[in-house]
């Protein structure tokens, strides 16, 4: 009998550790998921928090194969590290630009081909940079404080499926740099399967 009480303390300690290993397991696990949904804001030049963001956002899609989660969490990621006034994307949808995820004030919800920077970026699949975007023709004016824009296609399959969109309250916010790394973001966002095989 006491080998058999023996036996049992041997595997009541072997659980009990095995109970503190999990533990220790899920409480690791919980930090490095609070780790991929939060991010570094660093400062520095335009280019060194790129740098710094890109690796970031790839973590973010880590194990995420859905495109529309992948544009929700770039489109807050952009926000908070830049603070820009609107960040968002409108993607193609029967020939029109529809409203997809962003970050910002209430938006314009479908945009034509050609029509305004978005429309026009869509049009001629190309990064447009609008230092003044009331000197912009056909500008569609979403909100007054808008005063510079940045328009970067989203390609699949060689075809235009979207626009990431990025406006600011200051004139001549964005330049080359910008297009240089928010080009990369798209076109890693490229990567990933569409949303029920739509895009």
């Amino acid at each position: 009998m006491s080998g058999i009480c023996n036996d049992e303390g041997i595997l009541c300690a072997l659980v009990e550790r095995l109970g503190n290993l999990c533990g220790k397991i899920k409480f690791l696990l919980s930090y490095l998921c609070q780790m991929a949904e939060h991010l570094s804001i660093i400062t520095g030049s335009k280019t060194e928090i790129y740098q710094s963001l890109i690796p970031q956002i790839k973590a973010l899609f880590e194990g995420e194969p859905d495109l529309i989660a992948n544009l929700a969490n770039v489109s807050a990621a952009l926000k908070e590290q830049f603070g820009w006034f609107w960040v968002g994307f409108y993607l193609v949808k029967d020939d029109e630009l529809v409203l997809g995820p962003f970050q910002g004030p209430v938006a314009c919800t479908r945009i034509k081909k050609g029509r305004g920077v978005c429309g026009t970026a869509w049009q001629n699949a190309e990064t447009l940079i609008v230092d003044d975007v009331e000197k912009f023709p056909g500008h569609i004016a979403c909100s007054s404080l808008s005063k510079s824009e940045i328009v970067i296609p989203l390609f699949k399959n060689g075809e235009v499926i979207g626009v990431l969109d990025v406006d600011s309250n200051k004139l001549g916010q964005f330049d080359e740099t910008d297009k240089k790394y928010l080009e990369e973001i798209v076109a890693i966002l490229a990567l990933f399967p569409p949303v029920g095989g739509e895009l």
